[in-house]
């Protein structure tokens, strides 16, 4: 009878008590969730080099399941659709709509013979301001495009299709004269699995220490390289803006390939065999080498081994040469960092990394520029008399900022020591030539002096306030150019310093971002958009910063949504906290302000702001900081900091603000913010019920480090366990929804952790729901699997907290 039963249920889509499964088709959350999913978001912006124009770029609604459901195969740590030969990942960076505006006349100017189907991505300027190309993704193959921007039209360079799977998809020559693309080569149909195996998979280690994080989609067998080989092979062309096309080089798999900033050179590094079955592509064997574009010589720079036995820990690197790249204040010189103390952090040593030149023709020996005592972290070019080194050290947090000669590799002075942590003294970044924010760009200079300018966040005490400041780097005089004002958040995004003029985006809690320019001088104001709110419903919800203590002093924030028109008088609300944790190596650090009052609420799929429409007191990016100061790691203390975090912030709202009802209060969070949820609901009883999406919840699944842990299993047994939800499941008794992508790609987030908690807790009586999304990755992309994902926490909430009995 049972059986039956059970048949009846999968059959209809019902349910009976005590069976745990349903067969439902995609559901829909109430309208007001609906409309808001279903809302156009605010365009995008980008500005030309000369800053006289502007893209306005309008990003799709989500994808519909039919094209999520489109084939992906996972490879070598890579997720490939085989339709078009693209990577398949979040849909971010793509666009379905197009306008330039001049920045001069004001007007906007539309582009005639885009693509039909239009599916923008890659945008990529040429340096003279006068072009800009484009790939346009197809389901049968990604296009290569081109923009003129004096006539205004688009076309389409060649028909064949690009390789979007892996590597530098597409760039400008150093002249403007053409597009180096990287293009699929000749082939045939792609390899086809043989039904008989032709033996056994077999790996095998010989006494040596290769710790490896939990990475997914990687390959296993000989099979599987051939499909990597198949569709991450590549044809690098230079194509004329005429069509015209010249073959670079043989077809490889291209881990990158850069022009020398005199456009001669070319630098690449190709994937190698033998490859690997425990890390991603990145970690592969490749060579670095530099052809020659006039003589097609080819001179080697470096053959990397396989990158598998890396020793544990975040500041560990790859022994031998490694992050080549080119000087881009001189016509064709490669630099590239060395480790000194073999990689490994755990070596005493005062050098742990050396910086080397090489100079076209490249025949001379490499000459040491500089010896590091943290970790390299990139060079900002500025001329040769002046650049600005970056070193940083993870495991204290340290960050160092230094100018130096490039030519000599003195250091001029340290302009900068301070803990990553510490945002209230973050400088900022510093502005490129082209008037943003880049590090591929050189540095914006006054003339030959080392007076720089930086864009930065503003972090204080009061909330974030975006600045551009110039910096003199010799006397250290730092003179505030622009600085958000209440009541809004206005954030900088390009800056002309020929005119000196100030692109930068305005927006409140009440206003949609909108771009205006500012004359620094007379500090005049114009508007170049007028973009409307994507969410009117959600005028008059009221949004407030909260700052609160925690019991041992740590200052925290959330953000407070209130329901429109709610007012003290009409009783405490039932909530909803969203949380996600951070490791912190300083309680200053941990209770530094973050975010802002005055900034626009942006929907996506990760927010809880859509139950303030259902009648919630919503408390997101709720403060979950992890602290562990000197020799103390953050974890040995994580169940005891997020239970005195959740404290604090139930204490504030019920009691103090008196806005919620700490009886009907649901947690929730997104990856670690499921873990932490989890956790919540195992070791307290301060929640009436969690949602946890996608998260890890067996730390021994995750032996060799998980998200800011470095120790292994073995070195902190007693943190894996303790910090691991599975093992007490039987203590999870507060009702908890568990979705999951079914195709999650995130290393550490197997599908398979959402099952076996869902197991453990059925087995041991407890109330929860399991709720899998075919075709899904660790963000969802289709707009059925997000309302039905919003649709489950909606029932979930409504019965669990805001009518809990």
């Amino acid at each position: 009878m049972k059986t039956f039963l059970l048949s009846i249920c999968l059959a209809t889509g019902l349910t009976v008590t005590g069976y745990a499964q349903e067969n439902l088709s995609y559901q829909l959350p109430p309208k007001s969730i609906v409309d808001l999913v279903d809302a156009a978001t605010s365009p995008s912006v980008q500005f030309s080099p000369d800053g006289k124009l502007m893209l306005i770029l309008q990003t799709p609604g989500y994808a519909s399941i039919e094209q999520v459901a489109q084939p992906v195969i996972g490879l070598a740590g890579l997720r490939i659709n085989p339709a078009n030969n693209s990577t398949e990942g979040e849909l971010s960076g793509v666009f379905n709509g197009i306008t330039v505006k001049n920045l001069i006349s004001k007007k906007d100017q539309q582009i005639s013979g885009l693509p039909k189907e239009l599916r923008l991505t890659n945008i990529s300027w040429s340096p003279d301001g006068q072009h800009f190309a484009f790939s346009n993704n197809t389901l049968k193959g990604v296009e290569l495009w081109f923009v003129n921007l004096q006539s205004m039209a688009a076309t389409r360079l060649t028909s064949d299709h690009l390789n979007d799977a892996f590597g530098t998809t597409l760039q400008w020559s150093p002249d403007s004269k053409s597009i180096l693309a990287q293009f699929i080569p000749s082939r045939g149909a792609a390899p086809v699995q043989p039904i008989v195996p032709t033996g056994p998979v077999v790996q095998e280690n010989l006494g040596v220490v290769t710790p490896s994080r939990t990475y997914q989609n990687l390959l296993q067998n000989n099979y599987d390289q051939e499909l990597m080989e198949y569709y991450l092979r590549s044809q690098l062309v230079q194509v004329n803006l005429d069509g015209g096309v010249k073959f670079i080089g043989e077809p490889a798999i291209y881990r990158s390939a850069s022009y020398s900033p005199d456009g001669k050179y070319l630098l690449s590094e190709v994937v190698q065999k033998p490859y690997s079955y425990l890390v991603p592509v990145y970690y592969f064997p490749y060579q670095a080498s530099i052809l020659n574009l006039d003589t097609k010589a080819v001179k080697v720079l470096y053959d990397a081994p396989l990158a598998e036995k890396l020793p544990s820990g975040f500041d560990a690197v790859a022994t031998g040469p490694r992050s080549f790249e080119w000087r881009k204040d001189v016509p064709s010189t490669i630099v590239w960092a060395e480790a000194q103390d073999k990689g490994d952090p755990s070596v005493k040593t005062e050098v742990r990394d050396a910086l080397f030149t090489l100079k076209a023709p490249f025949t001379e020996a490499p000459k040491e520029l500089i010896k590091l005592n943290l970790r390299y972290g990139g060079i900002s070019w500025g001329n040769q008399q002046y650049a600005i080194l970056k070193e940083n050290w993870r495991k204290d947090r340290t960050v160092k900022m230094s100018l130096i000669n490039p030519e000599t590799g003195k250091t001029v002075k340290v302009i900068a020591q301070r803990s990553s942590e510490d945002t209230y003294t973050d400088p900022g970044d510093f502005v490129s030539s082209k008037g943003i924010i880049s590090r591929s760009g050189t540095l914006l200079l006054d003339k030959a002096n080392p007076v720089v300018y930086t864009i930065g966040g503003g972090a204080s005490p009061q909330g974030d306030r975006p600045f551009l400041m110039r910096w003199n780097l010799l006397n250290n005089k730092q003179d505030t150019l622009f600085k958000s004002k209440a009541p809004y958040y206005e954030e900088p995004v390009y800056y002309n310093h020929a005119t000196g003029s100030l692109y930068f985006s305005r927006e409140s809690a009440e206003q949609a971002p909108n771009y205006l320019v500012s004359d620094l001088k007379s500090k005049k104001e114009t508007a170049l958009t007028q973009f409307a709110d994507p969410y009117p419903s959600l005028q008059g919800v009221q949004k407030s910063l909260l700052s609160y203590p925690r019991k041992d002093g740590v200052k925290l924030s959330a953000t407070l949504y209130l329901p429109k028109g709610y007012k003290k008088s009409d009783g405490p609300l039932p909530a909803l906290v969203w949380a996600y944790p951070r490791e912190f190596k300083s309680l200053a650090a941990a209770g530094q302000v973050k975010g802002s009052p005055y900034r626009f609420t942006r929907l996506a799929f990760r927010s809880p702001v859509f139950w303030v429409t259902r009648g919630y007191a919503v408390l997101d990016q709720a403060d979950m900081p992890i602290v562990g100061e000197g020799k103390e790691e953050p974890n040995d203390t994580f169940l005891e900091q997020i239970e005195a975090n959740a404290v604090a912030l139930i204490n504030y709202v019920s009691d103090d603000l008196g806005v919620v009802d700490r009886k009907r209060i649901g947690v929730g969070g997104h990856s670690y913010g499921a873990f932490m949820t989890a956790n919540l609901l195992a070791h307290t009883d301060l929640f009436a019920a969690g949602i946890a999406r996608s998260g890890a919840y067996n730390r021994t699944l995750t032996p060799f480090g998980f998200q800011g842990e470095s120790r292994t299993f073995w070195e902190a047994e007693d943190v894996y366990n303790k910090m691991s939800p599975f093992n007490y499941a039987n203590k999870i008794k507060t009702p908890i929804l568990l979705t999951h992508g079914i195709d999650d790609e995130n290393s550490g987030t197997f599908p398979i952790q959402s099952e076996r908690l869902y197991s453990a807790i059925k087995g041991h009586g407890g109330t929860v729901r399991l709720v899998l999304l075919p075709k899904e990755f660790h963000g969802y992309r289709s707009r059925e699997s997000i309302l039905h994902t919003f649709y489950e926490q909606d029932n979930w909430l409504e019965k669990y907290v805001k009518n809990r009995k």
